[in-house]
């Protein structure tokens, strides 16, 4: 049998760029949980940033909360639902294991991360570093914007934009609902974002080995 070959979920016009993120972000991972090993209290910058959201009306609040439920157990697994639904209705299998994949292992190695890291708040029982829901949504939104550069054909530079302005965005908002909800100091939120881009796009190179490999043990 003879077809077209599925589209690569991580475009090659990308791979380089991408690969140099994830090393700086793996980076910034690394010297963060080196810098709060143990931690129980906010460092200067968490403060300066704390004390600045601190004190959010109601309405904020309440768009807070519905941002975090989207990193919730219930919410976070209708949304991964969703987009493999939207996935593989543009017949983009690959895409599809990735929002599986590349969430769940992001979401998995920001847990690891706690407890190798052991940084805490509000108690010795609550692990903070980095931040689980900053880090999913943002890989999930990674997903999503190296389906549409894939499918639209971006170039390097347009390519390379919607992905980290798409991560940026989406960790962006996580992270404001973290702190300002308490849940996670700011530095929690940089770790967690930069978790996600670090562990997105080595997910999507493997996703794309594995798949070619394939085709080629059955020649």
């Amino acid at each position: 049998m003879t077809g077209r070959a599925a589209p690569t979920v991580l475009p090659s016009s990308l791979r380089i760029r991408l690969g140099l993120v994830a090393v700086l972000a793996a980076l910034v991972v690394v010297v963060l949980g080196v810098l709060y090993a143990g931690d129980g209290e906010p460092g200067v910058v968490d403060a300066r940033i704390w004390a600045a959201v601190d004190g959010a009306g109601q309405p904020w609040r309440y768009a807070a909360t519905a941002t975090d439920f989207l990193g919730e157990p219930v919410g976070a697994a209708a949304l991964v639902v969703v987009t493999v639904a939207g996935c593989l209705l543009l017949r983009c299998p690959r895409a599809a294991v990735l929002a599986v994949a590349g969430t769940g292992v992001t979401v998995g190695t920001a847990t690891l991360l706690k407890h190798m890291v052991g940084r805490t708040i509000h108690g010795d029982d609550n692990l903070s570093y980095p931040s689980g829901h900053t880090a999913f949504l943002t890989a999930l939104a990674l997903v999503v914007a190296l389906l549409t550069a894939g499918r639209l054909g971006l170039g390097r530079g347009a390519g390379t934009s919607l992905v980290l302005v798409a991560a940026l965005a989406a960790g962006a908002a996580m992270g404001w609902a973290q702190v300002a909800l308490g849940a996670h100091y700011p530095t929690d939120t940089v770790g967690g974002w930069c978790t996600a881009l670090a562990v997105v796009p080595a997910t999507a190179w493997l996703v794309d080995r594995v798949a070619d490999a394939g085709p080629r043990q059955h020649r």
